[in-house]
Formats: C-alpha cells, sequence, structure tokens
C-alpha cells in the first residue's frame, strides 16, 4: 500500500491517523487481539462506570467503537466502488442515545468486535491500489477509503487511550500511546 498522504484526508481525522504507526493493515489485523484482551481487563462490573455524569458509560464507549468502524466501513465500500453520492453524517449521540449497549456485557461487546473486525478485514485486504486511492464526500468532507482504513484504527487507539486516561486515572497513558505505535 502506498503511503497516505495528507491530502487524502481533512485536519479533523489528524487526531486518529496520527496514533497509527506503521502499515495500517497490520495495525488493523493487531487490534483484533489486542483490543478484545485490553477490554478482558476491565472488570464486568465496571461496564456501566461514567467518569462524569453527562459522559458514555465503558459499554457506550465501544459500542461507538462498533459504530464508527461499521460507518467508515461503509463508507470505503461506497467510495472504491467509485460511488461519487455525497454522503451524510451521522450524529454519534443520537446513535448512543438510541442504543442498547447499556443492557450487553463487556464480552459480548467483545465478541461482537470480534466478528465485525474479521469481517471488515475481508473487504479491506480486497481493495486495490486505485480504489484505496478513490475518494468521497462524507460529512462534507473529501476522504479516500485508504485514509479511512486509518481513521478506524486510529479511532479504535482514540478512545482506547481515553478509556486507560478517563475512566482508569491510569499514570501509563503513555505507555500506551507507546505501545500502540509499535
Amino acid at each position: 500500500m502506498n503511503p497516505l498522504k495528507s491530502d487524502e484526508y481533512p485536519a479533523v481525522y489528524s487526531t486518529y491517523i496520527e496514533t497509527v504507526v506503521g502499515d495500517v493493515m497490520e495495525v488493523l489485523e493487531e487490534q483484533i487481539l489486542s483490543f478484545p484482551a485490553f477490554l478482558d481487563t476491565i472488570p464486568e462490573e465496571k461496564g456501566d462506570y461514567r467518569y462524569a455524569e453527562d459522559k458514555w458509560s465503558i459499554k457506550e464507549v465501544i459500542g461507538h467503537i462498533l459504530d464508527n468502524e461499521r460507518i467508515m466501513a461503509y463508507r470505503a465500500l461506497r467510495f472504491s466502488r467509485n460511488d461519487m453520492k455525497e454522503l451524510l453524517g451521522y450524529d454519534q449521540e443520537y446513535f448512543i442515545q438510541n442504543s442498547r449497549y447499556s443492557e450487553r456485557t463487556l464480552a459480548s461487546l467483545s465478541k461482537e468486535f470480534v466478528h465485525l473486525r474479521k469481517a471488515n478485514m475481508f473487504l479491506f485486504e480486497n481493495f486495490s491500489e486505485p480504489e484505496l486511492e478513490r475518494k468521497g464526500m462524507a460529512s462534507e468532507r473529501l476522504t479516500s477509503v485508504k485514509a479511512l482504513l486509518y481513521v478506524i484504527a486510529g479511532h479504535l487507539n482514540h478512545h482506547r487511550i481515553i478509556i486507560q486516561e478517563r475512566y482508569f486515572n491510569s499514570n501509563n497513558v503513555h505507555d500506551l500511546v507507546s505501545e500502540l505505535q509499535h
């Protein structure tokens, strides 16, 4: 895969993309094991924990990761097929308010993540270089298929760091960032 260029994505995605170091496909594949292993370290009774009254629970953060991956993968599919229709954005708050993630277990969310990511990897691994370079409009932003793969991987990294830092007040956030980059 050719390197990602800055003109392939809007600046709003930089926060996510910058957490992805190395081959994005390897990162996506590695997350199939590392993210569930991370979730296994969280006691089930902490799944409904919110670090502040108006913040999502840990289960809702994981649900948001699932929702976002589905949406970004759909965008990647549409753009890879050269579909030039502009796609609307989504309201993450509305999605969480209307979800039932709080009724689920951490284990079931982890299992769903594994199945979702494995299914998406079949799609991602079969994109040709020309398909990866195709761009489309979503949320009024021009983005390449390749950039969406980085967004998926980086979005998960971003929220994993947030869980560690804000939900568990970990002093090891810098170690976690370093671990994600290797």
